[in-house]
């Protein structure tokens, strides 16, 4: 018995420790998730919150909807990222390459050049793969910081649970996930979005 117990000690002390994972995994992990949809908080540098459900198609479409007593709408068609304010029927927008969502949206983009992994011991999450991206040729993109928990039913084996965004000026978005459903169906008119802008006629040809 005193032997077993010995061998099994043994065993256990010299098994291997499951390997971290890398940016490889979490590019294959970001590559298996062709549409994603879950429930989002959303705090801003103000402390605010608000909350709401989140849709993702890639490559490049993303829509952030806060409910019906919201004014707001966060939509990328593919191309642009569009923020909609229907109080004031204003539309900013940006393509979405040039925000630090495209990281995720994008399934060309290159981790190996723009991101690393975050040391644990400098992890804000543990637990979690922390990654940090931030294009060096284009700081005024500002940076993402994602995080990704290892989880077998989630393709790729890690499910991203949320984002830290830090914008040119220093300010921080953060956005936590729940409830998430992969590579479900999403139709892309999801992903459209009614301009509340008024539609200016051309001037008509002096008669």
């Amino acid at each position: 018995m005193i032997i077993r117990s010995a061998l099994i000690a043994a065993a256990l002390v010299a098994a291997p420790a499951s390997a971290a994972p890398t940016l490889a995994d979490v590019q294959k992990a970001l590559g298996a998730t062709q549409t994603l949809s879950a429930d989002f908080v959303q705090t801003g540098a103000d402390g605010r919150q608000a909350r709401g459900t989140m849709l993702m198609k890639r490559p490049g479409r993303i829509r952030f909807d806060y409910g019906p007593k919201s004014s707001w709408l966060v939509v990328a068609d593919g191309s642009r990222l569009s923020f909609v304010d229907y109080k004031v029927s204003q539309v900013s927008q940006w393509p979405v390459r040039q925000t630090p969502l495209g990281v995720l949206l994008d399934p060309n983009a290159d981790l190996a050049r723009v991101a690393r992994i975050v040391p644990e011991a400098d992890n804000p999450r543990p637990g979690t793969v922390a990654v940090l991206a931030q294009d060096a040729k284009r700081p005024d993109i500002g940076k993402i910081l994602f995080f990704l928990a290892p989880d077998s039913a989630a393709p790729g084996g890690l499910r991203l649970t949320g984002w830290r965004v830090t914008d040119a000026q220093g300010n921080l978005t953060t956005v936590e996930l729940s409830d998430l459903r992969h590579n479900a169906p999403i139709a892309d008119s999801n992903f459209r979005f009614k301009d509340p802008r008024p539609v200016t006629k051309p001037p008509g040809r002096a008669g």
